[in-house]
């Protein structure tokens, strides 16, 4: 009796192992489902706009709890899929290059559709030269705008050329650019996680070693 309680535990895991590998392969479709809740707040601002600008603000902080809940989750798919798959490195690592730049795009179209959606220039105001005329030239290109500002805050590169203009604007500003700067460091961790474990003797850099113990 002592024995055979170990043993059914050790059998269940591969199993549950097993189960959430099967769902890596259908991660790069599921990824693009982020947007989905934005679709839905298109749809709740066409068919009822006072509605939805009643609610507006909680609406936009309760997408920005949304984002960080399921950035954590595919993070931690893709920190799973490293720590346990292991058919081939070179497919290993392209897959999770692939995988970081769909979820990157994915990212920065999500927060350029929100800022879109919610009014970019709204939440943001020029702070370059000739704010004034600048402003009123880039009424037209609202979703360009909003992309840039993405783009700029993903990167942490901090130009000061928009600045937030409500409370949530500053939220989604910070936020974003954890999430940007998070990325980038959990991908090289992983890259190089995924390069120590190959094994020694394959690849160039065992040829390399005997050959220097031979000099």
């Amino acid at each position: 009796m002592v024995e055979r309680v170990p043993r059914t535990k050790q059998a269940t895991l591969p199993s549950r192992s097993g189960r959430a590998l099967t769902v890596l392969p259908w991660l790069p479709l599921l990824i693009p489902l982020m947007l989905l809740p934005l679709l839905i707040g298109e749809w709740w601002q066409a068919i009822a706009p006072l509605s939805f600008h009643r609610r507006r603000e909680d609406l936009l902080f309760a997408y920005l709890v949304y984002v960080v809940v399921v950035r954590f989750a595919l993070l931690d798919l893709m920190l799973f899929y490293v720590a346990h798959k292991r058919r081939s490195m070179h497919l290993d690592l392209l897959h999770i290059v692939f995988l970081y730049l769909e979820v990157t795009a994915v990212t920065l179209l999500f927060f350029a559709l929100l800022y879109q959606q919610f009014g970019v220039f709204e939440l943001f105001a020029y702070n370059g030269h000739g704010a004034l005329s600048a402003t009123h030239e880039l009424q037209t290109h609202g979703m360009r705008v909003a992309m840039y500002i993405s783009v700029e805050l993903f990167t942490t590169l901090g130009l000061g050329d928009w600045v937030p203009q409500t409370l949530n604007a500053m939220l989604a500003s910070g936020i974003e650019a954890i999430l940007g700067f998070i990325q980038g460091g959990v991908f090289f961790a992983v890259l190089i996680y995924a390069h120590q474990g190959t094994p020694r003797g394959s690849g160039g850099s065992g040829a390399t070693d005997t050959t220097r113990g031979d000099l």
